[in-house]
């Protein structure tokens, strides 16, 4: 059972931390989560910072961004060139910054991805966004929420829950676009810009509208290996 908050001190922060992460009722102002917070924010800001500036390079934009998402994986060491150093890093994912995060450590962005500038991650739980998927400017992502009982959701001393988010390899997410708690967008599917989803979209369609509805499918050619002239020699 879950009570309501009134003195957030003494709320157990590894099992609110873990309902949280579980996607159950838990306590958002607590002095640990609100401190992860305070981080992010400092991270985001840095990062969009940079992002904006134009002048950092891609290994230093990396960096921070790992910062943000604090992903302790390392980089591949330098290469001998900046102009080489980049093509060592192209297939990383590219986030245009500036972005609004809550905790950074519950998003993962695949190889080859692409974010558009301004966009939203409530990240209570797991937001995952597969390789080469594009996400149009101005796209929100909350994979949190709260009680529709106004007295149990209580302000903000009251309890929160997530579900997390995944989106498939391949997809295109038109601008504007906001995802909500608990949604699966399938893989190579287009969402139209302006969209809300709020339930799960399968593989290769397109969605569109508030709630975004199937409208089509998508005829699929398959990629074919490219011989090249070295392979051919």
């Amino acid at each position: 059972m879950v009570h309501f908050a009134t003195d957030t001190e003494s709320i157990d922060p590894v099992e609110n931390k873990r309902r949280m992460l579980n996607g159950e009722l838990h306590y958002a102002f607590t002095p640990d989560l609100g401190a992860d917070r305070a981080r992010c924010k400092a991270a985001t800001l840095e990062y969009a910072t940079h992002a904006i500036s134009g002048v950092a390079s891609r290994r230093k934009m990396l960096e921070l961004w790992k910062n943000v998402t604090q992903d302790d994986t390392p980089l591949p060491p330098s290469a001998a060139t900046p102009e080489e150093d980049d093509a060592l890093l192209a297939d990383y994912a590219w986030v245009d910054g500036p972005i609004k995060m809550d905790y950074g450590y519950n998003v993962k962005i695949g190889q080859g991805a692409f974010i558009n500038s301004y966009s939203t991650w409530i990240d209570t739980c797991p937001i995952t966004v597969g390789a080469r998927t594009l996400v149009g400017p101005n796209c929100s992502f909350y994979s949190g929420g709260h009680p529709l009982d106004p007295f149990l959701r209580n302000g903000f001393r009251g309890p929160e829950f997530g579900k997390p988010i995944v989106i498939g390899e391949d997809c295109w997410i038109g601008g504007g676009t906001t995802i909500v708690p608990g949604v699966t967008i399938g893989r190579g599917a287009t969402i139209g810009a302006g969209s809300v989803v709020t339930k799960d979209i399968p593989d290769f369609v397109v969605a569109v509208g508030n709630p975004a509805r199937v409208i089509k499918k998508i005829d699929v050619v398959e990629p074919k290996e490219v011989v090249t002239a070295e392979h051919e020699s």
